[in-house]
């Protein structure tokens, strides 16, 4: 099994048979990502003709973003690089840490390891949404309250996993939220926090 540091969750993660680079599934998701795209993404040549782009319409936060993106960039680099989102961190850029996690349709995506041609339409929450009318979400408060963070930067990626365990009903207990976040790594080893805050908000969200 392979052995990852800072890991503490809960199960060790696959062996090194199925692991793949960022740039094997990039590259095989590149040779099949026209077939998979939406109708309403349509090719068009990228400026200076140098390439096709995809024209899509990227709904993030509750606000719709029309772009050409190149078929082979990531939905991580898109929300970094062309709107400004920083919110969502880059970590290990491969799947592994979950730093990037993002909503997509409710439902939690390493957004390092998907195309963002792929989501024409899609409704994505990113962690500069979570937030709503000035007041922070249940869980980032209780983030705060725990102390279940110290030097922030995987934090994003595990508010957002932890929004969507508590949503998928894997918080009924310490253990199974250890179970369910374990592809959210804290170098910093504030787990104990982490999964504090998680059973805490999702008792509240019960009650």
């Amino acid at each position: 099994m392979v052995e990852t540091v800072g890991q503490e969750y809960g199960p060790e993660r696959e062996s090194d048979d199925f692991r793949l680079s960022r740039r094997g599934v990039l590259s095989l998701a590149g040779a099949t990502s026209l077939a998979a795209l939406p109708a309403t993404a349509q090719p068009a040549m990228a400026e200076g003709g140098k390439g096709a782009a995809m024209r899509v319409t990227l709904r993030i936060n509750g606000e719709a973003h029309q772009l050409e993106v190149d078929p082979r960039q990531s939905l991580l680099d898109v929300l970094r690089e062309r709107l400004n989102l920083t919110g969502t961190k880059k970590g290990c850029n491969q799947g592994a840490c979950g730093a990037c996690t993002i909503l997509i349709g409710g439902r939690r995506v390493v957004s390092c390891l998907t195309l963002a041609a792929m989501h024409d339409g899609a409704e994505i929450t990113t962690i500069e949404g979570l937030a709503g009318q000035g007041e922070l979400h249940p869980l980032q408060a209780a983030f705060i309250e725990h102390d279940a963070l110290q030097c922030g930067f995987c934090t994003p990626g595990q508010i957002m996993s932890g929004v969507a365990c508590i949503a998928e009903g894997h918080a009924g207990s310490a253990h199974e939220i250890r179970a369910w976040m374990s592809g959210n790594i804290c170098r910093c080893a504030a787990y104990p926090g982490i999964v504090a805050a998680i059973d805490e908000t999702a008792r509240r969200m019960r009650g």
